[in-house]
């Protein structure tokens, strides 16, 4: 089921998302949403928070992304519980978009090595490396868990730049082609 993304000054965005057990109530069909949603919403991942669950859940499918970095081809993930134990590396940037911020695409700067420990949809412990791309999308998603978006990671004059932007995101005022929950509306 396709779910509605919240968008921009929706509290929920600015938590920090809670550790799950393998008993949360509706587990796999949360993740199976997710996915429809993400996908639907031509995104590559999706966080918990942004459908409005303050939660430790990330879904990742970055196959769309396959032909312009082969890398990505079936790079499709579930983590749940995520932790970024270590990033390295001399920071790079890269134009970010987010569905949480919708009309917004931005240069963010970020290191290129993670390390990472989840558990995936069966509850099976990883601790795994990622570089570039897929370090990246991963980086972004567990932004949502710690309550940050990308225009967290801006400077304070770009972030003043787009406040009229981020304004009528909050009131609905923008054009999105995926089911949304704007914070005013």
């Amino acid at each position: 089921m396709m779910l509605p993304i919240y968008t921009y000054g929706q509290p929920v965005l600015k938590k920090i998302a809670k550790d799950i057990d393998k008993n949360y109530k509706g587990l796999n069909e949360i993740i199976e949403n997710m996915f429809e949603t993400m996908d639907k919403s031509e995104g590559v991942g999706l966080a918990a928070p942004q459908i409005g669950l303050s939660i430790r859940l990330i879904v990742i499918d970055a196959t769309p992304m396959a032909e312009e970095e082969k890398s990505l081809e079936n790079f499709k993930k579930v983590l749940i519980n995520a932790q970024i134990i270590e990033e390295d590396g001399t920071e790079w940037y890269y134009k970010e978009g987010c569905l949480s911020v919708p009309g917004i695409r931005e240069e963010i700067k970020r290191k290129p090595n993670i390390r990472i420990q989840y558990y995936d949809e069966n509850f099976k412990f990883y601790d795994e490396k990622y570089d570039g791309i897929k370090a990246r999308i991963i980086q972004h998603e567990h932004d949502h868990l710690e309550g940050k978006l990308l225009i967290d990671r801006l400077n304070p004059l770009k972030k003043r730049l787009l406040k009229s932007k981020l304004n009528n995101i909050i009131k609905g005022n923008v054009e999105v082609k995926y089911k949304v929950k704007f914070a005013k509306k």
